[in-house]
């Protein structure tokens, strides 16, 4: 899993049938520091409501595929699973969701 922000959604009429109803959240990834990364990517809302400027976890590969707990594949490479309320590394916070939205 790697920590990501989310920047925007993203929004198709016309797409693979599996993925209809499926929320599609465009990221932007974390270092180790929390700083933003150039790098971006889109990933589907595993259902955990994540919105923009709040930070998430996103898992990528075959078990983004096992995330919907459907017996129906998606065709997903990263899907959000969590949103992040604090990450704390050698007892400094890094990041309080709380403290974001004061």
């Amino acid at each position: 899993m790697q920590l990501a922000k989310v920047r925007g959604t993203v929004v198709s009429t016309q797409k693979e049938p599996s993925l209809r109803g499926v929320k599609l959240l465009l990221l932007q990834l974390l270092d180790e520091n929390g700083q933003l990364l150039p790098d971006y990517e889109v990933a589907a809302d595993s259902g955990v409501g994540a919105g923009v400027d709040e930070w998430v976890l996103v898992t990528r590969g075959s078990a983004a595929r096992q995330v919907f707990g459907s017996s129906q594949e998606r065709p997903v490479d990263a899907t959000v699973v969590a949103i992040v309320d604090t990450v704390t590394v050698e007892n400094q916070t890094l990041y309080s969701k709380k403290d974001q939205y004061r």
